[in-house]
């Protein structure tokens, strides 16, 4: 067993550290098969012997098993001889050995034992080589399949197990065993998706337990059998566990490397998602050992699943793709052409190629010799796709079966296979299979290809039943089609999935919303339009400019015309001219492009439709100049284009409607009278010209006659005939009078006539607007169902770009008494190119005054007079115009005569009566008239009234609104002057308090500098201090003459003197003791001991105490002292004292008790104490220098500062 370092075997994890770099591992694999053999024979001498060369051995080995029989050689002579036949894989060879060896053997069952063992083990080598299914032209019973030799392994094994059950060797046999055994277990339709089955999972059990047997017999030193165990493992999906036991097995033996745990290990963490330490491990086995087949493929395989995760047409998908399958699929391919994993590998490869032959050899291959299901299943699915690419439907479906059933099929299966099988059911024509198989597939997995054909199918059916015209509902296939085609587009917007978009699923979705939801379908395009552009090749771009639409405009040049038409098309529809305009031209550019690259491509038919759709769009923006040109243009190219044609004579009625217009329709409807499109624009033309002129009996009317015959003699199921002549008995009825019974109930018969000719144009086209509009119409006028004809007319607007919808919506709201709505729609039609009609004006202006009239707003009354005299400037020989100015002016007129003095104004009252005399004007003039709209005796009464009272009225109200706004005028002016004279105040209020603010701020300001002054001077007044107090700390050193700090003497005439208690002043002894310890430790605090050493100084605190009784029995100071020194030092302290208690102290003052001996100084029967901050072990932490407990330390209060509190005591 290898040894172990520091926790690793042989001193590094996964082999590392091992084998210095690019030293290669070799296989130990037959290392003990010597390179030659002395076989002992019988003779004159004891130790003659044959000498065999193993490296060299005879094809047949009949002369070597003649010889060994004949010498009665050892079972280890031919089991030597066996395994070198093994080593130099003539296998077949070694199983002959092996089983005359056998035969010969006449030492007992235990001689044949071991022989055994190794005969399963060739039976179980011959297994993995053996085809899975028998060759094509091989009997069945003649093939000596993987089958065939499990068989014979299995009972070879059975023979060594009745010899001896408990033979090491024999567990590890029995564990390979059943591995091949549950490998070719064909999977269980039952089982759910991802389960095992519950056979296989039982074999594998077994040979788990197998595996275990042998590592607890060899205590764990069997690493072929913990390998087994992993293998057991990962085939029941238990890859956890798997893995621990590969890294096991590399732990203990680093260098094994046949079989490489490091590729067990890589396919764990593939199944467990981590790949890339999957590719790392599989990349240490292919640098130990080079020639790894297995190693190769599948680092192939990380490649070509990279490259799955990556746009198709970007370049690290060729660079993925390309070193997938150079670097490391050539690679093992060289090295050994028969592995099914590789075989399958290079067979897609080579599908992708359009190499069918080599699919075919390189697919069967993978299908014969894998004892892996899915490997088979991949076989026969590429061989399915070559079928389906010779369109041998049959063959392909067979295939396409096989490869899902060897995953499970059913609900298991392979989706690739089933969605194949589909496709072949989409080319047969069986669409209703498809379907079932596709939404099959989309119920286990949301997969976008088959969502994206599914959708297809459905859209077809739709396109389908349109274009036939069949009154099938397909309402359900439309929103199926359209359901899974959003899902596709939801799934590109998933960056994790990396799709790629794809054009003919926007197509289709444009298709399918082209009817109804058209500003979707030109998303679609816009996103197609998109998609164009990347695919552009870069040289064939033009230069980027500033101008992003110019840049725009030419990169579409190189896309598909078609497409720029259709885009143009929908602008034209959403009434975005100059947009569809440029559409169309840039298509026209694209098709003269499209033409110099495909020189067979007839581009007549595009430049003929796209130039007539650029001609209506000229039409649509007023630039009838240009659109006569281009008709012109399309005409000279082809002279029998009846479109252009009638386009033509249209703009000529539009421009000349009198001469050179009605001879352009004559024209035009001799020469193509049969065209129903001419047929209808003539029908229109004779309306117009009979407008004014109605025949009293509608059957001579010459636009009916004209529609009647058309459906006749042309077509019957004419829908512009047909609503043509509904809305002809629509206006007839309207007309009709319906003062008695006789005469409503024949008006309601000449509605119901309409009605029915619109109900036959929607039997036709059931979405036809025009008709429903024209039944809304009648419901209003004859039934009075405004609800009904409400709903009707909102449906209809959204698909009718007519202002007629909106008038008539104006119509019902007005009737609704809705009268902002009303008024929307009637400006929304006026603004729809009829700006100058008339008729809408006056229906503005009626609106108007009700509106008014209900809320009782003047502004409303003026707007109806503003539309009536619009309406009467465009059309003056109108009488009833000209009635409706002079009837809203009286209007006007009488509410502001009702009008509150306040509510109104004088000039108002003054427009008003100014009105009012130009109504009287107008009334008498109507009534001269020979048609007056209202019976001639009741608008000169009406003139008449306004003349003798309202006239009367007005001069009242004009003379009482100048009384009204004199008085108020005054009142005003006194209101204003008070409220200016409340502001004036304010405002001087306000500047005086910024005044105040400003001078308050300013002393604030004056005050901080002087303050700032004094804290200057009594810092430096500090300092000062500080410098006398450190001199008076010097002293001169008698030796060397220069400055020293004083040193304290030890005091005279004890032998360890005590600290002296406070006397009556409060005044503290701190002198060290220099003799022996005292016998009581004072409860004081003490100095630091008579060291010569400098220590940190200890400041004291002077503070005054309150006036109580002293705890000190003494209230005298003992001063003693043997040098000059210390006088020195009490002079100094004397100083020190009378500057701290002066008139002038403006804080506390910190002292030295090393140092300086305080002398009692006495001041207004005060008691001033100098108390140590040194604190004895028994006391508390000290607390803040400027708090209580710190200014003294008995507990008595300080003294108050009776200078600036802001100054602290320097340390």
């Amino acid at each position: 067993m290898a040894a172990v370092t520091n926790g690793h075997a042989n001193g590094g994890t996964n082999g590392y550290d091992v084998i210095s770099p690019g030293h290669r591992m070799i296989s130990k694999r037959f290392s003990d098969i010597p390179s030659a053999i002395d076989i002992p024979v019988q003779g004159e001498d004891d130790d003659q012997a044959v000498e065999v060369d193993l490296e060299d051995l005879l094809d047949d080995p009949t002369e070597l098993c003649t010889l060994l029989e004949n010498e009665g050689a050892a079972r280890t002579y031919w089991m030597t001889v066996s395994l070198a036949y093994a080593k130099q894989h003539k296998v077949d060879h070694a199983i002959e050995m092996l089983l005359k060896g056998g035969q010969a053997m006449r030492g007992g069952q235990k001689e044949k034992l071991s022989m055994l063992t190794c005969l399963c083990w060739m039976y179980l080598w011959k297994s993995r080589e053996a085809p899975r299914v028998p060759p094509e032209g091989t009997l069945v019973s003649e093939a000596k399949t993987k089958e065939y030799y499990l068989q014979l392994s299995t009972s070879t094994l059975n023979e060594a197990l009745r010899i001896n059950p408990s033979f090491p060797p024999l567990f590890l046999a029995r564990g390979v065993l059943l591995l091949l055994k549950a490998s070719l277990q064909p999977p269980s339709k039952s089982a759910a998706p991802g389960a095992i089955d519950t056979e296989k999972a039982d074999i594998l059990r077994s040979g788990l337990r197998s595996f275990e047997d042998a590592i607890r017999v060899s205590q764990g030193r069997n690493m072929l059998a913990v390998m087994g165990k992993s293998r057991a493992l990962y085939s029941l999906g238990k890859f956890a566990e798997a893995l621990e036991g590969y890294q096991d097995a590399l732990h203990k033996m680093p260098d094994l490397v046949d079989p490489d745990p490091r590729i067990g290990i890589g396919c764990c963490f593939w199944q467990l998602g981590f790949k890339e330490d999957a590719k790392t491990a599989w990349e240490r086995a292919l640098e130990i050992s080079p020639g790894s087949k297995i190693a190769n493929v599948l680092l192939g395989l990380f490649y070509l699943d990279a490259s799955a995760h990556v746009p198709t047409n970007s370049p690290e998908f060729i660079k993925l793709y390309k070193k997938a399958m150079i670097e490391y699929v050539q690679n093992a391919f060289k090295a050994d052409k028969g592995v099914p994993l590789m075989c399958a590998t290079f067979a897609g490869y080579f599908l992708s190629r359009k190499d069918l032959k080599n699919v075919n050899t390189l697919a069967h291959k993978a299908i014969q010799y894998t004892d892996v299901n899915a490997i088979a299943s991949d076989g026969w699915y590429l061989l399915a796709r070559k079928e389906h690419y010779e369109d041998h439907y049959e063959t392909a479906a067979d295939y396409y079966r096989r490869a899902d059933e060897a995953r499970g099929g059913a609900d298991r299966g392979y989706l690739p296979a089933k969605f194949g099988a589909a496709q072949l059911s989409v080319l047969k024509s069986d669409f209703g299979e498809a379907k079932l198989r596709l939404e099959k597939i989309i119920q286990q997995s949301k997969n976008v290809e088959a969502m994206i054909l599914l959708g297809t199918l459905y859209a077809e059916e739709v396109f389908t039943s349109q274009q036939t015209g069949l009154k099938e509902d397909k309402s359900t296939e439309f929103k199926k089609a359209v359901g899974y085609l959003e899902n596709v587009r939801t799934a590109w917007k998933d960056s994790k999935k990396n799709l790629v978009p794809d054009a003919s699923v926007l197509l289709n979705l444009a298709r399918l919303y082209e009817a109804d939801q058209p500003e979707k379908s030109l998303q679609c395009l816009q996103q197609v339009e998109q998609l164009e552009f990347d695919q552009i090749p870069e040289d064939e771009r033009p230069q980027s400019s500033e101008n992003e639409a110019a840049f725009k405009q030419e990169l579409r040049q190189n896309l598909p015309p078609q497409l720029l038409n259709n885009m143009g098309c929908f602008y034209y529809q959403g009434e975005k001219f100059d947009q569809a305009r440029d559409m169309f031209e840039v298509a026209l550019s694209a098709c003269i492009k499209v033409g110099e690259k495909q020189e067979d491509m007839d581009t007549d038919a595009l430049v003929t439709t796209i130039s007539f759709n650029l001609g209506r769009t000229y039409e649509a923006m007023g630039l009838l100049d240009e659109a006569n040109k281009v008709y012109e243009g399309l005409l000279a190219r082809h002279s029998d284009y009846t479109d252009a044609r009638t386009r033509l004579a249209y703009i000529a009625l539009r421009q000349n409607p009198t001469e050179d217009g009605p001879k352009a329709m004559n024209n035009l409807y001799q020469d193509s009278s049969a065209d129903l499109e001419v047929r209808a624009l003539y029908g229109w033309y004779l309306g117009r010209v009979h407008a004014r002129k109605r025949a009293g009996n509608i059957a001579e009317d010459p636009e009916l006659r004209h529609y009647k015959h058309t459906l006749q003699n042309y077509e019957k199921h004419d829908r512009y005939a047909l609503i043509g002549m509904g809305n002809l008995y629509l206006m007839t009825a309207r007309e009709m009078r319906r003062e008695t019974e006789q005469e409503k109930q024949k008006r309601s018969n000449m509605y119901i006539k309409a009605v029915e000719f619109f109900d036959k144009a929607l039997q036709l086209d059931p979405k036809n607007a025009y008709a429903a509009q024209g039944i809304a119409i009648a419901l209003v006028e004859d039934k009075k169902d405004f609800k009904t004809a409400l709903s009707i007319f909102i449906k209809v607007r959204d698909t009718v770009k007519d202002p007629s919808v909106y008038v008539n919506l104006g119509h019902i709201f007005a009737e609704l008494r809705q009268y902002s709505k009303a008024i929307e729609h009637y400006e929304a039609a006026l603004s729809k190119d009829r700006s100058h009609d008339a008729q809408i004006l006056a229906c503005l202006g009626r609106t108007w005054l009700s509106k008014g009239k209900a809320e009782k707003s003047l502004q409303a009354f003026k707007n109806a007079l503003d539309y009536s005299q619009k309406a009467l400037e465009i059309a003056p020989e109108q009488i009833h115009f000209k009635f409706n100015v002079a009837f809203v002016q009286i209007q006007l007129a009488t509410t502001v005569y009702n009008m509150p003095e306040m509510q109104r104004t004088l000039a108002e009252v003054q427009e008003a009566a100014a009105g009012l005399e130009e109504a009287i004007e107008s009334l008498d003039a109507i009534a001269q008239h020979p048609q007056t709209p209202y019976p001639k005796h009741d608008v000169e009464q009406r003139a008449n009234m306004a003349r003798n009272t309202m006239r009367r009225q007005l001069e009242r109200s004009i003379q009482a609104q100048k009384e009204y706004e004199d008085k108020n005028a005054e009142k005003l002016k006194a209101a204003k002057d008070a409220r200016e004279a409340e502001l004036k105040k304010r405002e001087e209020t306000k500047l005086a308090a910024e005044k105040a603010e400003r001078d308050r701020k300013l002393k604030i300001a004056e005050e901080r500098q002087k303050i700032a002054e004094k804290d200057r001077e009594l810092a430096e007044l500090r300092a000062e201090e500080d410098r006398v107090r450190e001199a008076a700390e010097l002293t001169t050193d008698s030796e060397t003459g220069e400055k020293v700090k004083r040193k304290k003497k030890p005091r005279g005439g004890g032998v360890g003197g005590k600290r002296k208690k406070k006397n009556e002043d409060g005044i503290t002894d701190d002198d060290d003791d220099s003799g022996a310890e005292p016998k009581r430790r004072s409860r004081g605090n003490r100095s630091g001991g008579d060291s010569d050493s400098e220590k940190p100084k200890k400041k004291r605190r002077l503070a005054k105490k309150a006036e109580k009784p002293n705890k000190y029995k003494s209230s005298e100071i003992v001063v003693e002292s043997d040098s000059e020194g210390d006088d020195g030092a009490a002079e100094a302290a004397k100083e020190m004292d009378a500057d701290v208690f002066g008139d002038e102290t403006t804080g506390d003052m910190d002292v030295d008790d090393e140092e300086t001996v305080a002398v009692p100084v006495k001041r207004k029967n005060r008691r001033a104490m100098i108390d140590s901050d040194d604190e004895d072990e028994e006391t508390p932490a000290p607390a803040r220098e400027d708090s209580p407990a710190t200014a003294n330390g008995d507990g008595d209060t300080p003294m108050a500062d009776s200078g600036n509190n802001g100054d602290s005591d320097d340390e």
